[in-house]
């Protein structure tokens, strides 16, 4: 009887070795990585300089043809949510600072600044010089959006035919009847695809604009943070927030390192009326598949239906893509020419794996889709692995931004700093 025991547990820590020996092969930067002087480690031949810190909860960021820098605070400083940076001899310093209301989302396009609250999106005109020439009257272009206690930050980007997206997280995390309760099923039909849980679309240049003004683009889509629109193929790409707690709801069904494990963090490319099939799928890292969600009768090995939109890329879980950036600049080598930069702003329920994510993941392009594997960009953001491992890191990426001569801008909405990341050959 000692041995069937002896057996039995060799076999369940060679399978908890191997599975553990994956996740972290997953997690592998593909690249050698050097640190530099701000403690960012980047492939060969790049750097990063610091150009400003304690800006606040620095979210997304916008860097104009002419160098200046707008970063978006998910609270206002000084009643003061956009800051206006100017750069000069390696640092940004603040020049000025509008809007008194926090938020996430900022783009420029056609001679007008738009940013977002966590329930209205406004825009600003620009002067010849993308400089806001009346910041304390902007105009509104969409009011009354929904902004509940959870998902609730509004991210931004315009086409170019004249049209805003934004994301309108769903305020659950599986569409529970109960949310995030053991046991609870998933609410039939779940209602509050009808208001949330995708991409809306609504005019750029039309005022107060509300629910019944904009056109729901896309659903089943939790919650997005990071979106771009990739010119290359002249369509809209969103990196999604997977759900949570699968051991947490559903003990029976799910290990805590299968939870720790999915489902994935991904990338999809929109079309309108495309449903990516939250809540009632989640996709596998591991099988590269869809799974019908334990909520709606699925146990972790029931495909789900295929009618839903499948992702183009998938990464490991939990690790929060929050900043997204197609890369259309001349100064890093070709490879990077319009593949995508990912902000991934870092985990909290990877347990009992190590945390991860804090940092930015590079993924390749060919003809406007994901081509080859994912490699860690620029790490360290955290401050070293066992901070990583912890949760408890240092910076966390969030925000992308491209300057007019190719560099990389980051944000960092834990201490507020704000990161450019240079290519010398």
């Amino acid at each position: 009887m000692k041995k069937v025991f002896f057996y039995a547990g060799l076999i369940v820590s060679m399978a908890f070795l191997s599975a553990t020996t994956l996740a972290q092969t997953s997690l592998k930067p593909s690249l050698k990585l050097t640190e530099d002087i701000t403690g960012l480690k980047l492939p060969l031949k790049f750097k990063a300089i610091l150009l400003a810190e304690n800006l606040g909860k620095a979210r997304h960021v916008f860097v104009t043809p002419q160098g200046g820098i707008y970063v978006r605070l998910a609270k206002p400083v000084n009643n003061k949510g956009t800051l206006y940076l100017q750069e000069s001899n390696g640092k940004a310093v603040v020049k000025s600072g509008f809007g008194n209301y926090g938020g996430t989302g900022i783009c420029i396009k056609n001679g007008y600044l738009y940013s977002s609250s966590n329930s209205e999106i406004f825009r600003y005109k620009l002067n010849a010089k993308n400089e806001v020439i009346n910041p304390n009257m902007p105009e509104k272009i969409v009011t009354g959006l929904i902004d509940r206690w959870q998902h609730e930050t509004k991210s931004l980007v315009l086409d170019n035919e004249g049209n805003v997206y934004v994301n309108i997280g769903a305020w659950l995390n599986s569409c529970q009847e109960k949310d995030r309760q053991k046991g609870s099923m998933g609410i039939k039909g779940c209602p509050l695809l009808d208001s949330a849980g995708g991409i809306w679309m609504f005019k750029a240049d039309k005022l107060n604009q509300t629910y019944a003004d904009g056109v729901r683009y896309a659903s089943g889509l939790r919650n997005v943070v990071g979106l771009d629109w990739n010119q290359q193929d002249n369509e809209l790409f969103v990196m999604q927030h997977g759900r949570d707690q699968l051991h947490d709801i559903f003990p029976d069904l799910y290990t805590v390192q299968q939870s720790a494990l999915n489902p994935a963090e991904c990338m999809f490319a929109i079309k309108k009326n495309d449903n990516a099939g939250w809540p009632y799928l989640y996709y596998d890292y591991a099988q590269h598949k869809s799974m019908l969600a334990p909520e709606y009768g699925g146990d972790g090995k029931i495909a789900a239906d295929p009618k839903y939109l499948k992702p183009v890329a998938a990464y490991p879980a939990h690790m929060a893509p929050n900043g997204l950036l197609f890369y259309t600049g001349n100064q890093f080598p070709e490879k990077y020419k319009n593949g995508a930069f990912i902000a991934f702003h870092g985990s909290w329920n990877r347990s009992p794996e190590p945390q991860a994510g804090y940092f930015v993941v590079f993924q390749p392009f060919k003809d406007g889709k994901p081509f080859g594997e994912w490699e860690v960009f620029a790490d360290n953001f955290s401050g070293s692995p066992e901070k990583t491992a912890s949760g408890r890191a240092d910076h966390r990426p969030c925000g992308l931004a491209q300057g007019p001569d190719g560099s990389l801008y980051v944000t960092d909405d834990s201490k507020g700093f704000l990161y450019k990341i240079t290519y010398n050959p």
